[in-house]
């Protein structure tokens, strides 16, 4: 199933393919398992796919682009924001990048110069001439220059014809929101921030409807808790405290007694803001695209979303 993405004139399935992790987060990846999760996404219907430079410091976007490259008819965002310089030394973290150059250091630029040099950048890793969605990434500590340089030489990217829509990406809701009341974005990619657990993006949703901004809702398993809840899952990328363990474990539990993986309730929940056309799930493998497919497929009764309102 295709929807619009607001009102870019692009249409995007349900379910979209993150492309982080065949960069190498938090485990190396293959250059064939790379591939064959691509196309395995391709083969279930997916048909929205999302990269960056910061992504295995350009290996996801080199690897997408190659497995992308002779299909039609999809939708491909990347980011800017990040332009990578090298150098002797870098300075991967191996705790988030493994399999990565270590020569490669990303740097954060949203300047006009530093946003053309990153997009074109990702042209020749993409092996494109064009993107349809650019995203400004993680302008947290950046926004003043993010609206004042780096979002007008989107417009001016989009003037040109390289660019269709122009949106941002970030983890906080307040960043997203900043943006959409002071620029005219069509679109904002917003990870973590609206799912079963965490529901402090609801306000950017409703600005974002109002504005007619389309969203992409990312993290839908804040990290790992929502996908398997137990002592020692991760919430945002940290060890979970034992309240939000047994918060999950009830939601779990209450899924279960309605007949649904919590997996399934947790990729479809965003989609149940109108303001939302896509969930954007990261995935390293095909069985981990299966998964995915299969729960964004899962029939859901009303009853289970009474529960959990």
């Amino acid at each position: 199933m295709q929807v619009e993405l607001g009102r870019t004139g692009l249409s995007v399935t349900r379910l979209g393919l993150g492309l982080a992790p065949i960069g190498g987060l938090y485990a190396d990846v293959s250059e064939g398992q790379a591939r064959q999760t691509v196309d395995r996404a391709w083969d279930r219907g997916v048909r929205l796919f999302d990269t960056a430079p910061f992504y295995g410091y350009g290996r996801s976007e080199t690897r997408s682009g190659a497995a992308l490259r002779d299909r039609s008819a999809h939708v491909l965002s990347t980011k800017v924001g990040r332009v990578l310089e090298r150098e002797d030394h870098g300075d991967v973290d191996p705790d988030v990048w493994a399999g990565v150059d270590p020569s490669v250091r990303p740097v954060f630029d949203f300047s006009a110069a530093g946003v053309r040099r990153s997009f074109e950048d990702s042209l020749r890793r993409l092996g494109r001439d064009r993107v349809d969605v650019v995203h400004l990434h993680d302008p947290d500590d950046h926004l003043d220059q993010a609206v004042a340089e780096a979002y007008p030489e989107l417009v001016r990217l989009r003037d040109e014809g390289l660019v269709t829509a122009i949106g941002a990406g970030a983890n906080r809701a307040d960043v997203l929101a900043y943006l959409v009341e002071r620029v005219d974005l069509d679109v904002v990619l917003m990870a973590g921030r609206y799912t079963l657990l965490d529901r402090s993006g609801t306000g950017l949703l409703d600005l974002a409807a109002d504005r007619g901004v389309a969203v992409i809702a990312a993290g839908v398993f804040n990290s790992g808790i929502l996908a398997d809840p137990r002592p020692g899952a991760t919430f945002d990328y940290a060890a979970a405290d034992d309240d939000l363990v047994n918060r999950a474990l009830r939601l779990k539990q209450i899924a279960e007694a309605h007949g649904v993986p919590l997996r399934a309730a947790a990729v479809q929940f965003p989609l149940r803001h109108p303001a939302v056309a896509s969930v954007l799930v990261g995935l390293r493998s095909p069985a981990e695209v299966d998964d995915a497919a299969d729960m964004i497929e899962t029939t859901i009764p009303d009853e289970l979303w009474a529960a959990i309102a």
